[in-house]
């Protein structure tokens, strides 16, 4: 690799290997399709059904090794989402439509495990996402993103009133005065922080056990920009500042309603940590050796391994990937 010109400064990037395994989708979103009741009732005998729960989960058949232990997550072997055929004239109207593919359309709605259906063939997003292919993970994304954010808007934000679900299940109509109110989606930065050589910043949370870490991440405030906010988050959960930041990726995080919007930045190795009181309880600098290591001894909890890093369902994963590739 040539370095830089004389009396310019290298700035080091690298890009993710691939789409995060949650921005993956089949799924056309058809918007039309949503005021469009004469359609949605013709088409409802050959839709499919997905059924979600309370917690999220919906039904999987593993293909594969499905997950183990308490933290079990992101198998070596695959999932395939089970969507059921729809009974009635037409959609309910708490019904959801989250698109079409190959000429079907697929609804969502919130119940709780069928008749005859065994539980524990049931999975959520962070357990099954990375295994389930674009169009499970497209439908089961959207539909917990939804189906969360209908759980909570229930009443007019303006005046209290009982709201009900209209464009099959894409806005809810204040029934006094009739508003309108959409999905909300909370942007949030997560940045992956390095010295523009073989060192990478990480950190972990209070709550999580010892040896479990990640990047660093925080909400967006209101009337900040997006780069804006990956500086002040950064300093304010380890102390250290940051250049050259730019975009890798994003993908949704629909617990319960976020947008993971992924950066890079780096940051001087040599400048002291200072991890935020309450909400870091330690950061350390890795190598990319000691990366590679842990990302080869398997996800957050894998035994063994004294670094344990987050699982593939997380855009975090694909940073840590790519720059652990790029050297």
């Amino acid at each position: 690799m040539t370095g830089p010109a004389p009396g310019t400064a290298e700035v080091v990037r690298f890009d993710l290997l691939g789409p995060p395994v949650l921005s993956r989708s089949a799924v056309l979103r058809d918007e039309k399709l949503r005021t469009d009741t004469a359609r949605q009732r013709a088409g409802w005998p050959t839709a499919r059904r997905l059924v979600v729960d309370d917690a999220g989960r919906a039904p999987v058949a593993w293909t594969g090794r499905p997950p183990e232990g308490p933290w079990g997550m992101d198998t070596d072997g695959t999932a395939r989402l089970v969507t059921v055929p729809t009974a009635g004239d037409g959609p309910p109207a708490e019904a959801v439509l989250l698109g079409e593919a190959d000429g079907t359309a697929y609804w969502a709605v919130r119940e709780e495990l069928v008749p005859g259906e065994d539980p524990v063939d049931r999975a959520d997003l962070r357990t099954a996402g990375a295994a389930l292919d674009a169009l499970g993970a497209g439908l089961l994304t959207t539909a917990v993103a939804i189906l969360n954010w209908h759980d909570t808007a229930r009443f007019c934000g303006r005046d209290g009133s009982p709201t009900r679900p209209g464009a099959a299940g894409w806005h809810r109509v204040c029934e006094a005065q009739g508003h309108e109110d959409y999905p909300r989606t909370d942007p949030a930065i997560i940045c992956l922080v390095h010295d523009g050589a073989e060192r990478v910043l990480l950190a972990r949370q209070p709550v999580w056990p010892e040896g479990r870490f990640s990047v660093l991440a925080g909400f967006v405030e209101a009337g900040e920009s997006l780069e804006a906010c990956v500086l002040r988050e950064i300093h304010e959960e380890v102390g250290v500042p940051v250049r050259d930041v730019s975009y890798l990726g994003s993908q949704a995080w629909p617990f319960p309603r976020s947008l993971m919007i992924g950066f890079q930045a780096v940051a001087d190795a040599d400048a002291p940590l200072r991890p935020a009181e309450g909400e870091i309880a330690e950061a350390m600098w890795v190598t990319r050796d000691e990366l590679r290591a842990a990302l080869a001894a398997g996800d957050w909890g894998a035994a063994g391994s004294a670094l344990k890093l987050p699982g593939k369902v997380s855009i975090a994963r694909a940073m840590l990937e790519a720059w652990a590739a790029d050297g």
